[in-house]
């Protein structure tokens, strides 16, 4: 197991400190062997733009199955349109394919291709996909809406689920080739538009292949984090701060003070305390 210098309560600390107070989070290393954390009260918290991620693996999941190409033609419902923070192509009538609906999915955080990507996919399929590679609390209900009023959408069935441990679990295989296309997906999530949260505490030559999510109610960022030493993370976390700058900064501000622990470099904590192995605890 690595040393570091941050123990288990310390993880809630560093988030209280920076802001992101009630945040849940998941902290887990890469490496063989290597240490896990957990601050997370299990509470359900809605997950944004992060459901995006397993949709991306249903797709992918289709395509190892057979039933689908990342060539297959798709054209655009108009019924799918919804507002898109980032420019997008996705118009009613536009031809496009299965790997363009994934990459802005992921990359731009297109709510269109999303939308579009449940009819493809069929919701409740995927969901059961998702579940056959274990992620049994992952559940795709409804199309999403980038701005009120809410998208019409007749075969919604509740609040779409992705829970903060399931992210983690999911990243963790995304790093570990232990779902569909992981390589591909990787690639995908590593040239996120969206470097406005936990990137911001970065240092030249780390990697954040993330994704985010951000409404009134909440803002996540989630992803695979590799240092410029080499060391790899899966860090996942959610709030329940609504979207905005200032909370955007302060996900920076964690990011800056948990980044030296990370990389061996920490500073003011015994030389040789530890993470426990994967744990659970109760956000304090």
């Amino acid at each position: 197991m690595q040393s570091l210098g941050l123990r288990d309560p310390e993880l809630g600390r560093l988030a209280a400190e920076a802001g992101l107070t009630g945040a849940r989070i998941h902290l887990r290393s890469l490496s063989s062997g290597g240490p896990g954390w957990t601050h997370d009260d299990g509470r359900e918290i809605y997950p944004a733009s992060l459901i995006k991620v397993p949709l991306a693996v249903a797709a992918a999941f289709g395509i190892e199955a057979g039933r689908l190409r990342w060539d297959d033609q798709v054209t655009v419902d108009a019924l799918n349109e919804t507002f898109n923070d980032a420019p997008s192509p996705m118009l009613a009538g536009y031809r496009t394919t299965i790997e363009e609906l994934v990459t802005l999915m992921l990359q731009r955080s297109d709510n269109v291709a999303t939308n579009q990507l449940y009819d493809v996919l069929d919701r409740e399929r995927a969901t059961g996909d998702l579940r056959r590679l274990g992620f049994s609390k992952t559940a795709f209900r409804r199309k999403l809406t980038g701005r009120l009023p809410m998208i019409d959408d007749p075969a919604a069935t509740g609040r779409n689920s992705f829970p903060p441990r399931e992210a983690a679990d999911l990243f963790v295989a995304l790093a570990r080739d232990a779902v569909p296309q992981a390589a591909a997906l990787r690639r995908i999530l590593a040239t996120s538009w969206w470097d406005v949260k936990l990137s911001r505490g970065l240092e030249p030559g780390d990697t954040f292949a993330h994704k985010t999510g951000d409404t009134d109610e909440g803002s996540h960022d989630a992803g695979m984090l590799t240092l410029a030493g080499g060391r790899r993370w899966v860090l996942v976390v959610y709030t329940e701060l609504p979207s905005s700058e200032a909370n955007d900064e302060r996900f920076g501000a964690f990011m800056r003070a948990l980044r030296p622990r990370l990389s061996g470099g920490a500073q003011g904590g015994p030389a040789n305390a530890a993470f426990n192995p994967l744990s659970t605890r109760s956000a304090e």
